[in-house]
């Protein structure tokens, strides 16, 4: 049959079966590896030829199977070292040569690619996968098979001299079906990263089709992408300045556009020196964590490249739209960028927040416009062509003084009507407009140019376990509980969402369900005040990228569960597994939510409606971060303590309980073993 070069050729390296493995000459199976990888370092070829004399020896105690080298894994955008099908089951293999001990990290990482797998390649989400991590220079670990629920088993740890049995025995007694290794390398990928992967990915020059989650959503980001290429051609070519509105539905991934629409511009504006675009936020946490990931992640594809040189060239690609405005109002010239990306524009400043904001902070007393017209203003400063590209989302606002869409109309209809204006029908929806805006009138006093349906991103990509996870937590906060029950009964089989009263038991669920590199962490609103006696500090400091990216052994890290997210860390960013703890600012009162804030010692009623609205929009963010499953800590309050009554907890836990939401049971509760380092 000679090596596999059909499909799985862009999955793997190298294949074959493990008999022609073991007679094909190592040297060979180097060269192919070699030719696939292209760019290899001294130290990976001798990783290689390690790992192929140990496979060697130990595949020949029962020649049987197949053997993928540098097995692609989804979501991550790595390789696995070697995946062996083996009778029933696949075997993930991890090597570490050289190793001494196992490390905790390693072990998160061959576990992790076996979750991996099981959750976006298609062919393996009902067979067995067991991780297997090779330390070459450890002692021997005793090897104990261990299957979860979903049939990933707990990492086998070995320093390859019983490999071979291991692979031969360990599922002997199990009850499970061969598989046919071709059909297996042969399923396709539904990956779903989260954006911190995803703009790694991008970053590392790989295509948006690759970290989409199904064919429908590569299309639509791939459509968003395109169309504004075409107005940004246009533009250029016709000495036209533009604005695009990209607006979709929850989850669907439009900061994944913005990033994917600056990372191809920015990579085809090499032909156009002068022409640069940039990714633009005012999310602080995102652009800090979205930073430091880009720059730690190329520091590891390129161990010589200077960690320093790595974030000023991340700082360049993306930027704090504060930062960015205060530099352009230093500095009267036209910028740099001819195209730029404003992700979650729908939260600049209206006039009087700037306006306040730049005469108490920048001490500038005659500044007189909203943050949108500025920012428009900056970009008109060019004398032929720019764009802007306006990222919109709806049901996000969480702080004062956030404009909306309504804003940038406004700026483009008094001050540049000169504008060609872009945006799909979907714009005019209450929930990008909260109904403001009168469409008709509006076509009469801007240059408003052809619909582009392009410019909607329709298909949510947010959690690949719950795609009516929005939907229902839309119903939830609206107060509609029997319509919440219908929409998580659509998939509370595979996102489990408990609710308890016992912070212990929350916690060592949250414990349970961490496997690999998977994330947890703890989140509360900025108003949850009363939930310090439980250890969930709201008004805590923490560093995003800290918090989001350091091993989990950093008490820094979420996965410490030490300090607690706010919806302002936590917007735009994404955890696998969350804890939030809901206090008694949104309170139910058995048949409505009251609005509530904790002023020095006491609870006071939020009356304004925008101050209920935001309230109400933090536990939205707060209940959407979570990828695969969630517990809600819901207090039962303390007699002795008037601001923990247990009437402002107990009418909320029969709420939430009456959205479909399942408490927790012993069973649920029995925390997972610790990590042992081998050591």
């Amino acid at each position: 049959m000679g090596d596999r070069l059909s499909r799985t050729i862009a999955r793997a390296y190298y294949s074959s079966p493990v008999h022609e493995f073991l007679r094909k000459d190592s040297s060979a199976i180097v060269g192919r590896l070699i030719a696939n990888a292209r760019n290899v370092e001294q130290a990976q070829l001798v990783a290689w030829q390690q790992q192929i004399e140990i496979l060697k020896r130990e595949l020949a105690v029962d020649p049987l199977g197949d053997v993928y080298f540098e097995f692609s894994i989804p979501r991550v955008g790595r390789r696995a070292d070697v995946v062996v099908v083996k009778d029933s089951a696949i075997f993930v293999l991890e090597f570490k040569v050289g190793a001494e001990s196992f490390d905790a990290a390693d072990i998160r990482q061959a576990e992790g690619y076996a979750i991996d797998l099981k959750n976006f390649h298609s062919t393996s989400e009902n067979v067995p996968i067991i991780p297997v991590l090779i330390c070459t220079r450890a002692q021997v670990w005793e090897v104990e098979l261990v299957f979860n629920e979903d049939k990933v088993a707990a990492p086998i740890r070995t320093n390859g001299h019983n490999l071979g049995w291991i692979l031969s025995s360990v599922v002997g007694e199990a009850d499970f079906a061969p598989i046919d290794a071709t059909k297996w390398a042969g399923g396709t990928y539904n990956p779903t990263p989260t954006i911190i992967e995803a703009a790694q990915y991008l970053y590392a020059n790989h295509s948006v089709e690759e970290i989409s989650r199904s064919g429908a959503t590569a299309e639509n980001l791939s459509l968003t992408t395109e169309t504004i290429q075409e107005v940004v051609r246009s533009s250029r070519k016709w000495g036209r300045k533009s604005i695009c509105f990209v607006t979709g539905v929850p989850g669907s991934g439009k900061t994944l556009a913005g990033l994917n629409i600056a990372t191809v511009l920015d990579d085809e504006d090499q032909l156009f020196e002068q022409d640069l675009a940039v990714f633009l936020s005012g999310n602080g946490p995102l652009v800090t964590v979205l930073r430091e990931a880009l720059a730690r992640d190329t520091k590891l594809r390129n161990p010589e490249a200077s960690i320093t040189s790595a974030r000023r060239e991340t700082e360049r690609f993306i930027q704090n739209v504060h930062h960015f405005r205060d530099e352009t109002m230093r500095d009267p010239k036209a910028p740099r960028e001819r195209v730029v990306v404003f992700d979650e524009a729908q939260r600049a400043w209206d006039k009087a927040q700037t306006v306040k904001f730049m005469s108490q902070k920048k001490g500038i007393v005659d500044f007189d416009m909203s943050e949108p017209e500025f920012l428009i203003g900056v970009m008109d400063r060019h004398v032929d062509w720019c764009v802007v590209v306006a990222l919109i989302g709806g049901g996000q606002e969480i702080n004062t003084g956030e404009v909306g869409l309504p804003g940038w109309f406004d700026a483009l209809k008094l001050k540049y009507p000169e504008w060609d204006v872009y945006f799909s029908s979907q714009l005019s929806d209450d929930a990008y407009d909260g109904g403001d805006l009168d469409f008709a009138e509006l076509a009469s006093n801007v240059r408003v140019a052809e619909s582009r349906p392009g410019l909607h991103l329709s298909t949510s990509m947010r959690s690949f376990r719950a795609e009516y996870l929005s939907r229902m937590v839309h119903y939830l906060i609206n107060n509609e509980p029997d319509l919440a029950q219908f929409e998580y009964r659509k998939f509370q089989a595979d996102y489990p969402i408990y609710i308890t009263r016992d912070i212990g038991d929350a916690r060592a669920w949250l414990i349970r369900q961490n496997r690999g590199t998977e994330s947890r962490g703890v989140l509360a609103s900025s108003g949850g005040m009363r939930l310090r006696p439980y250890g969930i500090h709201a008004s805590n400091r923490l560093e995003p990228a800290q918090w989001f990216l350091n091993e989990p052994l950093d008490v820094r890290s979420s996965d410490a569960m030490e300090l607690v997210a706010t919806e302002f860390d936590i917007q735009g960013l994404e955890l696998d597994w969350s804890l939030i703890g809901w206090d008694a600012d949104l309170r139910h009162t058995g048949g409505e939510f009251e609005h509530w804030q904790f002023k020095g010692t006491a609870w006071q009623a939020r009356r304004s409606a925008s101050s209920q609205r935001f309230l109400e929009n933090a536990y939205r963010v707060l209940l959407t971060r979570a990828r695969q499953g969630m517990v809600i800590f819901v207090p039962r309050g303390d007699a002795s303590d008037p601001t923990r009554a247990f009437e402002f907890y107990d009418d909320t836990y029969k709420y939430l309980r009456k959205c479909g939401l399942k408490g927790l049971t012993t069973r649920d509760t029995i925390p997972a073993l610790p990590v042992c380092d081998g050591e």
